[in-house]
């Protein structure tokens, strides 16, 4: 069976899509820790759970090395895209575990916006880079939708090897006459009431058929600027000086992983108690009134981004799932869910996501598509089999 490393795994959708063709994921490496759960329940246990940085040793020699390196800093929807951000750098540390790791095939997957960002001066360094440990090169723009996927979803596939072989990138199996439409995908879901409990659906158990319920132009906002890192601060003490832990919280609330992400601020994945919970979290916390002001005074804002009210595609592949706010169902009655997003992913229905919701969201749109990965593995498995 051929080996595969895996970096920047997240949820593991690439994994899948290899694992689904035959190939054993010996090594797995995210650093978002709702992600590394979601891993090693549904996928590998194994999976360290750290900053690449931190990773010294990899399997030496393997067979392919898959990585979808971070891409916030190259997308074109990023509006602040730098060829300085920390996060296009990143790719220099799955550089550096490829020194270690001397794979035959290397497969990396990233927006298209990387072939642009500084007059394509990141692309270019990255193939010079591959090119200096003697790999051969093959790169193309994809459409998932080509590929089985109901969606519309363009990424940069590079492919590299020291097997000395061209045409390695997939065959498309799609086209604008074959494709599977958002309705194909999640017509079964469309009036099924959403739960935090695994649903049955004919002899089939749902799972994650949770959702925002967001959908007006208008919402309810802070009227004062606050900084969710001066919140976590002031939480974090008052919740020492209580000595309660954040599970107990959760309990209190009836949530789950929710009351930790009030007291953290790494990743910029912490948030901020909406004002009810905030005044709950006072009774238990009996923390002062510093902040009650600036966290629980509202005011009626307007939605800024005409793109967060957009109605998902429905006869049609949808739009690229986000990993941000995914867009208003059909129904108008709520956002897509986070299995609707995750078939749309093409994951199938027993791969269940951890954390909170909006941790979720952002899991599967980070992910690469199952199906998408699956003609990327095939492609590859034929190679290495002569």
């Amino acid at each position: 069976m051929y080996k595969v490393a895996s970096l920047f795994s997240g949820a593991g959708g690439m994994d899948l899509g290899f694992i689904k063709e035959g190939f054993d994921v010996v090594f797995a490496n995210d650093f978002d820790k709702d992600a590394c759960e979601t891993y090693k329940k549904n996928i590998d246990e194994r999976i360290i759970c750290s900053d690449i940085k931190n990773i010294a040793d990899i399997p030496k020699n393997i067979d392919v090395l898959i990585g979808g390196f971070p891409c916030q800093g190259f997308s074109i929807a990023n509006n602040n895209r730098s060829i300085n951000d920390e996060r296009n750098t990143l790719y220099k540390e799955m550089i550096r575990l490829i020194k270690l790791s001397n794979p035959k095939i290397i497969v990396a997957e990233n927006v298209k916006g990387l072939l642009s960002l500084g007059g394509g001066a990141i692309f270019k360094e990255i193939l010079n880079d591959l090119n200096v440990l003697n790999y051969k090169i093959e790169y193309k723009v994809l459409n998932a939708v080509h590929f089985g996927v109901p969606q519309n979803r363009e990424r940069v596939i590079i492919i590299a090897n020291k097997i000395n072989k061209d045409g390695l990138l997939p065959h498309q199996t799609h086209d604008e006459n074959s494709f599977i439409s958002t309705k194909d995908a999640i017509n079964d879901l469309a009036n099924i009431d959403i739960s935090y409990h695994p649903i049955q659906i004919k002899n089939k158990t749902i799972y994650n058929h949770i959702a925002s319920l967001n959908v007006h132009d208008k919402f309810w906002g802070r009227k004062y600027e606050v900084k969710q890192e001066e919140i976590c601060d002031y939480l974090k003490y008052w919740r020492n000086k209580a000595q309660i832990s954040t599970k107990k919280i959760d309990e209190i609330f009836g949530y789950k992983h929710t009351a930790g992400h009030w007291f953290r601020k790494d990743n910029n994945s912490g948030s901020i108690p909406n004002p009810k919970d905030w005044w709950r979290l006072k009774e238990i916390l009996k923390f002062d009134d510093k902040y009650d002001l600036q966290v629980t005074e509202l005011i009626e804002k307007q939605i800024s981004f005409e793109q967060s009210l957009r109605i998902t595609n429905w006869e049609t592949p949808s739009d690229t799932i986000t990993a941000t706010n995914p867009e208003i169902h059909i129904n108008k009655t709520r956002r897509l869910s986070v299995r609707e997003c995750a078939r749309i992913q093409t994951f199938p229905d027993d791969f269940v996501f951890h954390g909170s919701l909006n941790s979720m969201y952002r899991q599967i749109g980070n992910a690469v598509p199952v199906k998408f990965a699956q003609s990327i593995a095939k492609k590859i498995f034929e190679v290495l089999n002569g």
